[in-house]
Parts: C-alpha cells; sequence; structure tokens
C-alpha cells in the first residue's frame, strides 16, 4: 500500500508570456475568497453568511523578487500579463521507500497593481516586489487541472465540475 507524504515544494520558475524567465522570487498565491450575502428573516433561526457559487473577491499574486532586473519591470506595462509558474514537489512514498516527484503549474491572467522597487543595503537582497490583480487562475497538478477561475467568462470549476455551467446558461451565453 502506497503512504505518500507530501513534503516540500523543491523548486519553482516564474514566466512572462510563456518564455521570459522573470528571476528568483517568492511567490504568495491569490487567496480564494467568495463574495457573501447575509440571508436572514422568516424562515430560518438566525442569520447566515451564504457565499455566492462562483463569485470570488479580489485575488491578488504577490511576488517578491531578490533584486530588481530588467524583465520585473516588463510587469508595470499597463496590459494584462500572462505570469506562468511551473513547480517541482517532492513527495516520500513510505510504502516503496523512494522518492517521488510531482509538477505543478499555475497560470494567470492579471494586471499589475504595485511594483515596489525594493531597498539598497550594503550585501543584502532588494525585496523588490510586485502585486498583481488575477482575472483568470488555473492550477495543474501531474498534467491534471484541479482549479480553474475565469471571472470575466463565468467559470468556476474544481476538479473537472463546472459550477457556472448553468449560470452562464441562464445568461445566455455559450456553454
Amino acid at each position: 500500500m502506497a503512504n505518500i507524504v507530501p513534503e516540500r515544494g523543491y523548486n519553482f520558475k516564474v514566466y512572462l508570456n510563456g518564455t521570459d524567465m522573470l528571476g528568483i522570487a517568492e511567490a504568495n498565491f491569490p487567496s480564494i475568497e467568495f463574495s457573501t450575502q447575509e440571508i436572514k428573516g422568516a424562515g430560518i433561526a438566525g442569520a447566515i453568511d451564504s457565499p455566492n457559487v462562483g463569485q470570488t473577491d479580489s485575488m491578488t499574486v504577490s511576488l517578491t523578487w531578490r533584486i530588481i532586473q530588467k524583465p520585473i519591470v516588463k510587469l508595470a506595462v499597463p496590459d494584462v500579463l500572462n505570469i506562468e509558474m511551473w513547480q517541482d514537489m517532492e513527495s516520500y512514498n513510505a510504502g516503496a521507500g523512494r522518492i517521488r516527484r510531482t509538477g505543478a503549474y499555475a497560470y494567470m491572467k492579471a494586471r499589475t497593481k504595485k511594483l515596489d522597487l525594493g531597498k539598497l543595503v550594503v550585501g543584502e537582497v532588494m525585496d523588490t516586489q510586485t502585486e498583481h490583480e488575477v482575472y483568470y487562475l488555473k492550477l495543474s497538478i501531474d498534467g491534471s487541472e484541479i482549479l480553474e477561475i475565469d471571472k470575466y467568462n463565468y467559470i468556476y470549476k474544481i476538479q473537472g465540475v463546472d459550477y457556472m455551467a448553468e449560470v452562464r446558461r441562464n445568461l445566455g451565453m455559450a456553454v
């Protein structure tokens, strides 16, 4: 019997528009928070903060760079960016006694909200930071899509189930 123990994200790379490797970074993925509506009144005992299916609040990805470099400044263009992150993850297969490697992929369409050029300190990193508003997010692990959010096209998929398909149909959009 396999006993897979997830251990760590081994390494990752950040690309712009599929080709430009942007540099060495730390990344904070978007937090997915749903917009809500308070439901209260006759027929229920109390109040419920009811999440709106598929409608998320603002999603941002933050990247912290060791130093400022030319490719990073490209992130400040006033246009939609295609940001890709490729990651190698490491797990331990305790049943087989081996390390197991899996790949993860994140693709985002985003616009830059902030470019913080960082600080200058002798012998230290600059901590240049960029923050991006994410309109579209797709996550895959080992080639299997696990999450897709497309705010403009009413798509909210979790492991292949599209929870907004009926909404698109009801709005007269192609399904």
